[in-house]
């Protein structure tokens, strides 16, 4: 149980990090320095990811290095689990988060946001297919209203576009890509032959790599890469990436002792932490619904994680048989 409740605690601080890293990343994607020509705007969720990645692998080699661990992820780059923390930070980074921004252009970012929401149920599902990690009924549900919250704060937006079928392409591209790359590092952290931190160094510098290797060239991305590091904004995403840094150690972590699948939906908690932390940070209108629909993602989350046990006092299928 001691065990079980720092998961739950890891699984809700890597959500509130992940808020945070998300409101303030969007504070500096609308600076000027990101919004002067329809082409920066595009780049500029790319460029910044990559930058975020880069950032927060030069964060957890100074954080390894203080554990004397430093050489450790490297030395453990192509073992077993190293091969598979790789696999599935290519998985989440570079294709994940590159679909996502494709399908946040041809889609637009509401539509993106909710339908990108149900990850969690595709990695459930893998989850179950390759690890059998099952959940109980109550589980699922507590899992369906996360998702079925989060979808609902994403049509606020209303938006549309024309290139609905490419845009969908890329979304499910987004959803495959962070759905496996929870179930992945979940199977390359199984056999503890390496930590949680050592995985997401990895991770972390795969996909900064990637990015800067294949990513960047493709979509001509090193020009906006240049302004931006001669720019005061780089200190801003340093900080940044930080709180990103912590996110992604905790959900690690949660994971590790969770399994993929709860560790997912306590994550997309995010969505509900996001709403507070607007309107304590910029400032934003926060309604009843808004506070309902927080409050309903949250609630999801912990369902989702809790035992049987933890259930009888919402037990709407009646009395529990005994196996």
């Amino acid at each position: 149980m001691k065990s079980k409740n720092k998961g739950l605690f890891y699984g809700l601080f890597s959500g509130f990090t992940w808020a945070l890293d998300t409101v303030l990343i969007g504070m500096v994607l609308s600076r000027a320095l990101f919004m002067s020509t329809e082409q920066v705007i595009f780049l500029a969720p790319l460029v910044s990811t990559f930058l975020h990645d880069m950032l927060s692998s030069f964060w957890m080699m100074i954080y390894l290095a203080i554990r004397g661990e430093l050489k450790v992820p490297f030395q453990k780059l192509f073992t077993r689990s190293g091969r598979w923390v790789m696999l599935g930070g290519l998985l989440g980074g570079p294709i994940g988060m590159t679909g996502y921004v494709l399908a946040v252009k041809y889609l637009g970012a509401s539509l993106s946001a909710s339908i990108s929401a149900v990850y969690p149920a595709v990695g459930a599902f893998f989850a179950f297919i390759l690890l059998k990690d099952r959940l109980t009924i109550k589980n699922w549900i507590g899992l369906f209203i996360s998702i079925l919250f989060i979808f609902l704060l994403g049509f606020a937006g209303g938006e549309t576009s024309p290139n609905v079928v490419l845009g969908f392409t890329f979304i499910l591209l987004a959803i495959f890509g962070w759905g496996m790359e929870c179930v992945i590092l979940a199977y390359g952290m199984k056999d503890d032959e390496i930590s949680p931190e050592q995985a997401l160094q990895i991770r972390q510098l795969v996909s900064a790599v990637t990015y800067a290797v294949i990513i960047m060239p493709i979509f001509k991305g090193y020009p906006l890469v240049g302004t931006v590091l001669q720019s005061s904004e780089i200190f801003l995403i340093a900080v940044i990436a930080l709180s990103g840094t912590a996110s992604y150690v905790y959900y690690y972590k949660a994971i590790n002792t969770l399994g993929p699948t709860r560790a997912m939906a306590l994550n997309i908690s995010y969505s509900a932490w996001a709403i507070l932390l607007s309107f304590l940070i910029l400032g934003t209108d926060i309604t009843v619904k808004l506070v309902f629909y927080s409050i309903m993602i949250l609630a999801g989350s912990i369902i989702t994680v809790a035992t049987p046990v933890e259930l009888k006092w919402m037990n709407i299928f009646g009395r529990r048989k005994t196996a």
